[in-house]
């Protein structure tokens, strides 16, 4: 599987500040990434590198074997940038027919992208008057209107509805199918787990971890232990690997490093204990206790 995003050792400084300490980041052809961290990890650092908006000292980085600085390269790319202004006076079909004509498209790339972003009937619609989903649909299909190699996803899905992000993550899946590779940073952990191939976690400029979801949720041994039981919480507190105790909703849930031994403790107690339930930790604790930040955001 080629690669058509390859960062080596990338380097960035403002002024004495490092925001990157020598990355190392790939992107294989139909693989989605995602790149997840708190405020100020260097993740916005790393995408402006990678789309060629700002350069730091790296050994390598191409895109789809080329230097992301160069027009000819750009023109591969598929960017979706939060908070992107649009030209008021501009409509959505001439928005995204400038896009591909200056990527060399033919006007027909310009109608199927507005059609598989759900913009169909709106070409003559000027930009100041869509709503804000609509207004991250024409974004996107922008984005997807020159059929890039590799996509550059900046919360892709920020402002749509159930649907609208049905019917996206439909469209990227035909894209990676197709060869594409995808990069995406977002602050909706479950979305990006639900989607990604592997998650990149980046910390203080550095890779902090790298796997799939799945594998990433087993580096952090603690379970969820979610019951309906009238054993005190003070009671459950006192056993062995638990590590916390709170009521939710009338349910007691447990934290522990061993649940099948608390399950046994607790059954003895109260054999008459039901609704229970025992999860893996979610991906965003995972990030919560490898980043050692409170909240994690984009």
């Amino acid at each position: 599987m080629e690669h058509v995003l390859e960062v080596r050792g990338l380097v960035h400084r403002y002024g004495h500040h490092t925001a990157l300490a020598g990355v190392d980041l790939i992107v294989k052809s139909g693989e989605c990434v995602a790149l997840l961290g708190p405020n100020g990890a260097g993740k916005t650092t790393l995408v402006r590198n990678v789309i060629g908006l700002i350069e730091g000292n790296a050994d390598l980085i191409e895109v789809a074997g080329g230097n992301p600085r160069r027009a000819e390269t750009r023109r591969r790319l598929g960017v979706v940038q939060q908070a992107v202004g649009f030209p008021r006076s501009l409509t959505v079909g001439e928005i995204v027919g400038g896009a591909a004509a200056r990527r060399g498209c033919p006007p027909e790339a310009a109608s199927q992208a507005i059609a598989e972003m759900g913009l169909a009937g709106l070409e003559k619609r000027r930009a100041a008057r869509l709503s804000g989903g609509q207004q991250q649909r024409l974004q996107l299909a922008m984005g997807l209107v020159a059929d890039p190699v590799l996509l550059v996803l900046d919360e892709p899905t920020e402002g749509l509805d159930v649907e609208a992000r049905r019917r996206f993550w439909n469209t990227i899946r035909r894209r990676l199918d197709n060869g594409a590779g995808v990069l995406i940073t977002t602050h909706l952990v479950d979305e990006a787990a639900a989607v990604a191939d592997r998650v990149v976690v980046i910390d203080r400029g550095r890779v902090v971890a790298e796997g799939t979801p799945d594998e990433l949720r087993r580096t952090l041994p603690d379970r969820r232990i979610s019951v309906q039981t009238t054993v005190p919480v003070s009671v459950i507190r006192a056993f062995d690997s638990v590590e916390t105790v709170e009521l939710r909703d009338g349910r007691t849930v447990i934290a522990t490093t061993d649940s099948e031994q608390v399950v046994r403790t607790l059954l003895d107690l109260d054999p008459e204990a039901n609704d229970l339930t025992v999860a893996t930790a979610s991906l965003e604790e995972v990030l919560v206790a490898m980043t050692h930040h409170e909240e994690v955001l984009i």
